[in-house]
């Protein structure tokens, strides 16, 4: 017995193997790395590093831009929560309790995003947003609202919001498919009840659905917070690239424009240090304030 349970433990421990080597490579040394480097002044092809300190430090804390990066981000964060949770909620809820036939199709129309690379959908909606040809001044101009076509990207004011509509739409698939899943598994049980209780169809939404799919509403949240902090930087780049004024600069693209436009790679490094800990604390806090008893069914 003793014998076949450390097999079964060497055998584990050999295939995970394959999985903490891939974790080393391209997690735990990527992030030692950059925290290495945020100590040194280093253009990043030079071979010469020079070592000072907490300089890139200091300077993050005295950047002016600094601070609207981390607003943009955490607008994007708030905007794209509700707008993915609200869309896929409602879809989800529709796809499943209204048992169209057609229910395959539209998972695979609203999936179908979530297999395009995101330099896609961001030269797509470039197009979309364009001034002249675009389809939103096209369509604002059909219905005889020609004052409110603008030049939706390079203003000012409306060039981050106008970030908001495609990343909602690329995202919308991936947690309506999780959250459908979720409420398949709600048995029909727990509906009747509360329908022979004379709960209408809201208040069975609201107190029988959503309790009981919380884990996976809990689960996309946190996922949408984190990707978006860590990775909103590739639509910015590819449809605005930070502008018009810095206006749309998240934290991840000024990273980039420091690190790999203007050469200053030790202070890019820093930046992805200050990413790393304001994603470390803002899932922490989600999970403090979604933190709940876990409902069985």
């Amino acid at each position: 017995m003793v014998q076949s349970n450390k097999q079964k433990y060497t055998f584990l421990a050999f295939c995970l193997i394959p999985t903490l080597v891939m974790f080393s490579i391209f997690t735990l040394y990527p992030l030692f790395s950059g925290l290495y480097y945020s100590f040194f002044e280093w253009s990043g092809s030079s071979a010469n590093k020079e070592f000072i300190g907490f300089s890139n430090y200091i300077k993050l804390l005295n950047d002016s831009i600094i601070p609207d990066t981390i607003i943009h981000d955490y607008f994007l964060v708030a905007t794209k929560v509700i707008g993915i949770m609200v869309l896929a909620l409602f879809f989800a809820v529709a796809l499943t309790q209204l048992k169209l036939k057609e229910a395959p199709f539209y998972r695979i129309i609203f999936f179908f995003p979530n297999i395009m690379s995101v330099v896609v959908i961001g030269i797509l909606w470039m197009f979309i947003y364009n001034p002249s040809l675009g389809l939103v001044n096209s369509g604002l101009e059909f219905l005889g609202l020609e004052d409110w076509t603008r030049p939706w990207l390079g203003n000012e004011t409306w060039a981050l919001p106008s970030l908001v509509l495609p990343s909602v739409w690329a995202g919308i698939g991936l947690f309506l498919l999780l959250l459908m899943g979720g409420i398949s598994n709600v048995s029909k049980s727990y509906y009747e009840a509360a329908e022979l209780d004379g709960a209408s169809e809201w208040q069975q939404f609201w107190k029988v659905t959503l309790p009981l799919i919380w884990p996976q509403i809990k689960v996309s949240i946190l996922y949408i917070v984190i990707t978006t902090l860590n990775g909103s930087f590739i639509i910015v780049q590819v449809m605005t690239g930070g502008g018009p004024n810095n206006s749309t600069h998240v934290m991840g693209s000024y990273l980039y424009q420091q690190a790999f436009v203007q050469y200053n790679f030790g202070y890019g490094a820093t930046i992805g240090v200050m990413i790393l800990i304001l994603s470390l604390i803002t899932v922490l806090i989600l999970q403090l304030f979604m933190r709940r008893e876990k409902v069985e069914y």
